[in-house]
């Protein structure tokens, strides 16, 4: 019997149609003269995040690598909150490639504030670095997929205004937390700089993700881009495929949440594991018992048929997607309950 992968949502295989699209897209050579099918995607989602222009990129951790470069200088700070993904999942990429110190602000919840980013601006003085960027994520990864809200997220942008800096929103995972709040993308994208979107979560794609920006900005994000090594050929194949799923599985996101939701209901009687409850297509399971490890539990699981990520000593995460179903999340909730029983 086929596993039931609730790892990640990077976990996805490309549908027979999704992969047609791929097979019949337009292309050209992006990096010499550019490729039509990359250039629609990257008009169409700019529009989605209410940006001037995107520029598409192989991975997340690239586009937000540049959308960092984009918005800071060598010797400056970058505030954001302590479990970001920049912090935590980028090996140190704000440091190397732009010279940038991390200023985390510890949060209880994940969700950054606007009162954090000002008790976190520091006094002017020769001997301490300037600030020079927010950055946000929205939804947050370590947090359980938590959603930010449109109204902290504006709040975050005043007060960064108000500090005359910028503004970088790693919105791998934004589409969830639109679905989730019933609310465009453009508006939980108003006022950031920068903005990174991933098509290879929560749509469903095998490759890829947008960076909006000014209009202006697109040589530099090009020449970034380039430098770290994302310039792509005919990367209208890898296109095709998130216009596809723009048309055909964004809408659909909703059902990811349900599914989360669901496994947590299931679990909750369960009294060798704590869950919290998710907002968006994460759930994290803590382990209750002290001869519980994650590995071990992990490795168990598995040979039961269900695949879930060790995030820590004794939390577990399951991530729901495009893959699976209503029935093998009844299926993967049977099997946590026999393991853990």
């Amino acid at each position: 019997m086929t596993p039931v992968d609730l790892r990640s949502d990077t976990v996805t295989r490309p549908s027979a149609a999704m992969r047609r699209a791929m097979a019949e897209a337009e292309v050209g050579d992006d990096v010499l003269d550019g490729d039509p099918t990359t250039r629609r995607l990257e008009e169409r989602v700019a529009g989605l995040l209410g940006v001037e222009d995107t520029l598409f990129f192989p991975s997340g951790t690239q586009a937000n690598q540049t959308g960092i470069a984009l918005n800071t200088r060598p010797g400056t700070e970058l505030l954001l909150e302590a479990d970001a993904h920049l912090v935590h999942y980028e090996l140190a990429g704000v440091a190397v490639n732009s010279g940038v110190q991390i200023r985390p602000i510890a949060t209880p919840d994940g969700l950054l504030t606007a009162e954090g980013v000002r008790a976190a601006l520091r006094a002017e003085s020769p001997h301490v670095p300037r600030p020079g960027a927010v950055a946000v994520e929205n939804t947050h990864n370590a947090s359980g997929g938590r959603v930010m809200p449109a109204a902290v997220m504006g709040a975050i942008v005043a007060a960064a205004t108000a500090a005359h800096l910028p503004v970088h929103l790693d919105g791998a995972r934004l589409w969830n937390a639109a679905a989730a709040l019933g609310l465009p993308p453009a508006r939980l994208a108003a006022g950031a700089a920068t903005v990174m979107v991933s098509v290879s979560k929560g749509l469903g794609c095998p490759v890829g993700s947008c960076l909006g920006f000014r209009r202006g900005q697109r040589p530099l994000a090009w020449e970034i881009r380039k430098r770290l090594g994302g310039g792509m050929r005919q990367s209208g194949i890898l296109a095709a495929a998130a216009l596809y799923a723009l048309d055909h599985h964004l809408a659909r996101i909703a059902e990811d949440h349900e599914h989360a939701r669901l496994l947590a209901d299931r679990l909750a009687p369960c009294p060798a594991v704590r869950v919290v409850p998710p907002e968006t297509n994460i759930v994290m399971l803590d382990l209750v018992r002290a001869a519980d490890t994650a590995p071990d539990v992990v490795a168990r699981l598995a040979r039961e048929g269900v695949l879930l990520g060790p995030f820590g000593p004794r939390r577990l995460r399951a991530v729901t997607h495009l893959d699976v179903t209503r029935q093998d999340v009844e299926r993967a909730a049977a099997a946590i309950g026999r393991v853990l029983a």
